[in-house]
């Protein structure tokens, strides 16, 4: 099929892919960068990025805040003018400062989801930074169009739906995801028909991206089809040798079977999708024992929680893979070797071409 180029916003992008953000400290700088430079949205994760900062466990909100700032202009260097974004979760502890730093950066569009960002056109006023909400439904689309409406008279500058099959966390019900009772097909199709209708109003067009088990040319085509502008993918970008993640991480995409990939609740209670591990074997059989909170999302409480989320993501990216939590989307299993960003770019334009 013939490819249209993703416009968001002044930007246009070569290919109508967005890199899904992915934390902790999974797709920072060098990732983002990289898919940038390859014709589509590169994005980094806010979650934690400043894992590896010298004083992230003593002084961790300001590590964290450093970190949005430096990275951020590391990937605008090396993407040299190409667009760049930051996922930046509602649910995060002081979210709206994180916010503010990537502003201060010079992002170009803040994609946010895990709650709603009702409140984020206000932050953005006056600024040159786009924004994008993250939605699971048509509901919570036209929530979100009719509050910018009423409140601050805008549009946003693109919509992403995340659907049930997406790795992270998840906006739906643990139940809907198992019994397959979610049509994500007829909730693109709802939501288009209100970007629509919203970018008429605002002399703009809103396109809508489609997220969550995406992985190869023809699922893309299959979105497009639909009608949305662009897809968004995560998983397949982590077995690149561009991702910021431990080489141990990705192998442990790259060696998964489908029955590896298992459906878990984070401690917040919000389900996610993870490779079955001796970390996610044993959570919830018994209650860890906290012994530092990282403040990272709302509301979980260290003396009730099951387990530390931040404590087993930072495993993640440190490599120590069987303490941690491996976040993935449903086709993980599917990888099955490291290449580099732009052959899997080139990989993918070349199969919706073919589409």
């Amino acid at each position: 099929m013939e490819i249209k180029p993703l416009k968001i916003g002044k930007f246009t992008l070569e290919l109508p892919i967005v890199q899904g953000g992915m934390g902790i400290g999974i797709s920072r700088s060098n990732l983002a960068a990289a898919v940038s430079n390859s014709g589509g949205l590169g994005v980094l994760s806010g979650a934690q990025i400043g894992h590896d900062e010298p004083d992230f466990e003593t002084n961790t909100l300001q590590a964290n805040l450093r970190a949005v700032k430096k990275h951020i202009k590391k990937a605008k260097d090396a993407a040299n003018g190409k667009m760049i974004g930051i996922n930046l979760m509602v649910a995060m502890e002081h979210y709206e400062e994180h916010v503010q730093a990537a502003i201060d950066a010079g992002v170009d569009i803040i994609i946010s989801g895990a709650g709603l960002p009702l409140s984020l056109p206000a932050q953005l006023k006056g600024t040159q930074t786009l924004f994008a909400p993250i939605v699971s439904s048509a509901r919570a689309a036209k929530a979100l169009l009719k509050n910018y409406d009423r409140k601050y008279q805008v549009a946003p500058d693109m919509i992403v739906i995340e659907g049930p099959m997406a790795g992270g966390h998840l906006g739906f019900k643990l139940e809907e995801i198992e019994n397959g009772m979610i049509d994500l097909d007829q909730i693109v199709k709802d939501v288009i028909e209100l970007a629509q209708e919203y970018g008429k109003k605002y002399h703009k067009e809103i396109p809508v991206v489609v997220a969550g088990g995406v992985f190869d040319g023809a699922d893309i085509a299959h979105y497009l089809n639909l009608g949305a502008s662009g897809v968004q993918m995560a998983t397949r970008f982590i077995a690149t040798e561009e991702c910021d993640a431990h080489i141990n991480f990705k192998r442990a995409i790259i060696d998964s079977k489908k029955e590896d990939i298992i459906l878990v609740k984070s401690p917040v209670g919000m389900p996610g999708r993870a490779i079955l591990n001796p970390f996610s074997q044993k959570y919830g059989i018994k209650r860890e024992k906290i012994k530092k909170c990282y403040n990272c999302v709302k509301p979980c409480n260290p003396a009730t929680t099951i387990y530390c989320i931040s404590k087993a993501l930072l495993h993640a990216v440190r490599g120590e893979i069987d303490d941690a939590l491996l976040f993935c989307g449903s086709n993980a299993y599917r990888v099955n070797e490291l290449t580099t960003v732009d052959k899997l770019m080139q990989t993918l334009k070349q199969e919706l071409l073919s589409a």
